[in-house]
């Protein structure tokens, strides 16, 4: 068997700022610096909307592009909700989702 973890996905936009660079980069360096997480990885979707409704895609005819991205991670249960408390407040309720999983080959 394996032992329990805890999957987080925090949905942001490319555009989204922090208190000084990128939100993206600002939370990266949160999940490694501080809560010194084993591993985080990114993705960049092609298109996505909120709850503007308003869709976001790369094509070739935009100039500038807001893509959604996706920060997900797993770890212990306790380190995951810490993650969690320290990145909620940088962005809008509802956008950090969280489940329960089961990491094998440990």
């Amino acid at each position: 068997m394996g032992d329990e973890v805890w999957v987080a996905r925090v949905y942001i936009s490319e555009k989204d700022h922090g208190r000084r660079r990128s939100l993206l980069k600002e939370m990266l360096a949160i999940l490694h610096d501080e809560v010194k997480l084993p591993g985080v990885i990114v993705f960049r979707g092609i298109a996505g909307f909120g709850a503007s409704g308003e869709v976001h895609a790369a094509d070739m005819l935009r100039l500038t592009v807001d893509l959604p991205e996706v920060i997900e991670f797993f770890d212990a249960p306790d380190a995951v909700a810490a993650a969690i408390a320290r990145l909620a407040p940088m962005v809008p309720p509802g956008h950090i989702i969280h489940w329960p999983a089961t990491r094998h080959g440990q």
